[in-house]
């Protein structure tokens, strides 16, 4: 696929790895369709990528409720005259131990609440964009490209039951997706980050960073454009599809 001109679509594009992208994608000709729930960051990413000479629209949608995806992605459609790409990169993080245990008695557990918002957020939204976005890619007979963020916990990791288990199941739609849709020329793969240099990383007590980049055999953070660069060798690669591909620098050997 040629990245000039193509109408991309990201989710989770008001700031870190999303604004990122698609500053990436509009340096590289991309007409840009940014979602996200927060109008101010959506602007700001615009901006950026206006700036880039592209040609960018922001659309505030909450990805994990079915009308609004549903009805957000059919004005995309409409702005642009089609869709040729979807990032899913809409995520969020709600940590906490399964259960904590002192003195003989369980003291505290993760919470429904914790579990579903991630759930709905991570797994759900990336079904229903993946889903609204396969439909328009489908009725419009030229194919098209699904990338979804994954992550290096989706191998498991302490605190996170929620987002492990939704960064695993991302993974598992990912090689699904490639299978059925291929007969409409559409790929879908999938980047798993490990440990990038993102805002809310930078913020960390430098003790905290420094156990992080310990776990890195290259001994050092991902770029967020090292993510950047991933999704434009997905979309240019014909013939990448059904495949998760760590970016994490040797974290998960």
């Amino acid at each position: 696929m040629q990245i000039a001109d193509s109408i991309v679509a990201i989710t989770g594009a008001g700031r870190g790895l999303g604004r990122a992208m698609a500053e990436y994608l509009a340096g590289r000709g991309a007409r840009l369709a940014l979602i996200d729930l927060n109008e101010e960051d959506l602007l700001a990413s615009v901006e950026a990528c206006e700036k880039r000479g592209a040609e960018a629209r922001s659309y505030v949608i909450n990805v994990a409720v079915e009308d609004e995806v549903d009805s957000g992605f059919a004005r995309i459609a409409g702005d642009f005259g089609g869709l040729q790409v979807l990032v899913n990169n809409a995520g969020i993080m709600r940590d906490g131990l399964l259960l904590k245990f002192k003195d003989g008695k369980v003291t505290d557990r993760m919470s429904l609440a914790q579990w579903q918002s991630v759930i709905d957020v991570n797994l759900t939204g990336v079904f229903l964009c993946g889903r609204a976005a396969a439909g328009i890619m489908a009725e419009g007979g030229k194919g098209g490209v699904i990338v979804n963020i994954s992550s290096l916990s989706r191998a498991g990791n302490v605190g996170q039951t929620n987002y492990s288990a939704s960064k695993a199941g991302v993974a598992a739609m990912t090689v699904t997706w490639a299978r059925e849709l291929a007969r409409y020329g559409i790929r879908t793969a999938a980047i798993a980050p490990g440990f990038i240099n993102t805002d809310m990383v930078a913020q960390m007590r430098p003790e905290i960073l420094e156990s992080l980049v310990k776990q890195v055999p290259l001994r050092r953070l991902g770029e967020q454009e090292e993510i950047a660069s991933t999704v434009a060798f997905i979309l240019e690669n014909d013939f990448v599809s059904g495949r998760v591909i760590d970016i994490d620098g040797g974290a998960r050997i």
